[in-house]
């Protein structure tokens, strides 16, 4: 899968696409909301959407919400270093918000494997 990490820390950015691309995905950074944005129209294989939740300009819950208004309905998984639980209420529509720690290596791609898993049973026509 081709997922789109946005992160205004290259090193963060850079961790969470060495681990996704480990697990065997097609990983492109974007510095900011609004390059995110830009890569969204240029790119359609991206499938998947992937944020940290603290970052100047538009903050990764900003951008999941621009990007439904843009009507666009790829999952978008929310990365903080704060309580996620608040987060995650905010917009219950995420496919998940992660703590941004030390666990995030496996759950960022358990979470991911689980949603494709999901995603195959929709195009397939099936519940999973």
């Amino acid at each position: 899968m081709r997922i789109l990490i946005v992160d205004d820390d290259p090193l963060a950015g850079e961790l969470a696409a060495a681990v996704l691309e480990d697990a065997g995905h097609d990983c492109v950074l974007a510095e900011n909301g609004i390059a995110a944005l830009e890569l969204l129209a240029a790119d359609a294989a991206i499938g998947l959407i992937v944020s940290d939740m603290n970052m100047p300009l538009i903050s990764g819950l900003d951008l999941f919400r621009e990007h439904g208004a843009q009507g666009r309905a790829l999952p978008f998984i929310l990365l903080t270093g704060d309580d996620p639980e608040p987060l995650h209420a905010q917009a219950p529509e995420l496919a998940g918000v992660l703590m941004k720690d030390a666990a995030l290596e496996d759950t960022l791609p358990a979470l991911i494997a689980t949603l494709a898993v999901d995603l195959t049973g929709l195009v397939q026509g099936r519940s999973v």
